[in-house]
């Protein structure tokens, strides 16, 4: 099992998060963001990982210390939980349909993060989550899982419905990335010998 908890404690969040990239599905999660509890619980199911978050954040604020904390410490987790990369696939890509939304998700676990997002939102909130942070929190998750990320909107009305897409088409992308390749499960699947 590729499995890794991390903690992160602040004087604005404190989080506790356990990511099982072989996992089913499972989790368990309170962020104490409505929006964000379903956005992870999709990214676990799509991506078939057991998730685990506890958090509080100074929600009372807004949501911008918390979204972005919780994507550093998932793209900590996936890193993490990679360990020495060995036999992934290391790219993975999905386009999801969200009813009147298309969004495109690629990813290479290359070591080099880089983060393309082209996605707008019609609606500046959803709940109590500013929809600006779903770029900080890619942000965050590709530096901190050394990841070179492309989202991209290719159309779309509903900014609920696109943000799902990113979500959905992420976590299905990064499944395809991590899975394990048997015919190459004791190699590197870079030139350099090094992701």
């Amino acid at each position: 099992m590729r499995e890794y908890t991390l903690e992160r404690n602040t004087k604005e969040t404190q989080i506790k998060m356990t990511l099982n990239l072989d996992g089913t599905g499972k989790t368990q999660i309170n962020t104490g963001v409505g929006f964000m509890n379903h956005m992870f619980e999709l990214f676990a199911f799509h991506g078939q990982f057991d998730l685990s978050i506890e958090c509080h954040g100074d929600i009372e604020v807004d949501s911008h210390h918390t979204v972005e904390d919780l994507g550093i410490l998932l793209g900590k987790c996936i890193k993490e939980g990679l360990g020495d990369k060995k036999g992934i696939y290391r790219y993975g890509e999905m386009t999801i349909p969200m009813d009147e939304t298309l969004v495109s998700t690629h990813l290479d676990l290359s070591g080099r993060p880089y983060l393309i997002f082209n996605a707008s939102f019609p609606a500046q909130i959803l709940g109590n989550y500013e929809t600006e942070m779903t770029k900080e929190f890619f942000k965050a998750v590709s530096d901190q899982s050394l990841m070179t990320l492309h989202i991209n909107q290719l159309y779309g009305d509903n900014t609920h419905h696109i943000i799902e897409a990113i979500f959905k088409s992420f976590a299905r992308a990064l499944k395809k990335a991590v899975t394990i390749d048997e015919t190459q499960r004791d190699r590197i699947v870079s030139s350099k010998g090094v992701l």
